[in-house]
C-alpha cells in the first residue's frame, strides 16, 4: 500500500496547490494594472507639467521701446471750404531691437509716406476719436510698408499721438 501512497500523495499535493496558483494569478494581475496604472499617471503628469510651458512663460515680451518722428508734423489738411492745419506728434512702438533700428535708418522715407497720408485727411474726420483710430491704423500700415519694401523688420506695434492738434 505504500506504492499506493505514495501515488496519490503526488495527486493530492497539484490539488492542494492549485488554489494557491490562482491567488498568485490575481495577485499578478492586480499588481500589474497598479504598476500600469501609476506608470500611466507619472507619465501623463509628466507630459503636461513639461510638455509645453505657460503662455507667461513662453512670452517673456520685451519691453516697448518708442522712437520718435521729431519734428512733429505740420501738414495742410484736405478740407475744401477753408484752410486747415494739422499738427501731429507721433511715435512708434515695437519690442524688436532689430525693428528699433530699421525705423532709425528709414525715418525719412517713413516721415514722407506719414506726411502725405496726414496730408489726405479733414477736419471733419479727425473730429471723432474714431477718426483718430483709423488714422493710426492707416498710418501703422504706412510704416510697416515702407519696412517690408525695404527687406527690414516690420515689428511696430502702434502709431501713438502724443499730441493732434487741427485748426
Amino acid at each position: 500500500m505504500s506504492a499506493k501512497a505514495s501515488a496519490v500523495a503526488p495527486a493530492a499535493t497539484p490539488d492542494a496547490d492549485a488554489p494557491v496558483g490562482k491567488s498568485r494569478k490575481k495577485l499578478f494581475v492586480i499588481l500589474g494594472a497598479v504598476l500600469l496604472l501609476a506608470v500611466g499617471g507619472g507619465g501623463a503628469w509628466w507630459y503636461t507639467s513639461h510638455a509645453a510651458p505657460a503662455p507667461h512663460e513662453a512670452e517673456k515680451k520685451l519691453p516697448t521701446q518708442y522712437f520718435a518722428m521729431e519734428p512733429a508734423f505740420v501738414v495742410n489738411l484736405a478740407d475744401a471750404d477753408a484752410v486747415r492745419y494739422l499738427q501731429a506728434d507721433v511715435q512708434l512702438a515695437t519690442r524688436d531691437p532689430e525693428t528699433l533700428k530699421a525705423l532709425e535708418e528709414q525715418a525719412p522715407a517713413i516721415r514722407n509716406r506719414l506726411l502725405l497720408l496726414f496730408g489726405q485727411q479733414t477736419s471733419d474726420a479727425l473730429i471723432q476719436r474714431s477718426g483718430k483710430e483709423r488714422l493710426q491704423d492707416k498710418a501703422l500700415a504706412e510704416v510697416r510698408s515702407v519696412l517690408k519694401r525695404e527687406g527690414a523688420p516690420d515689428k511696430v506695434e502702434a502709431v501713438i499721438f502724443t499730441s493732434l492738434v487741427t485748426q
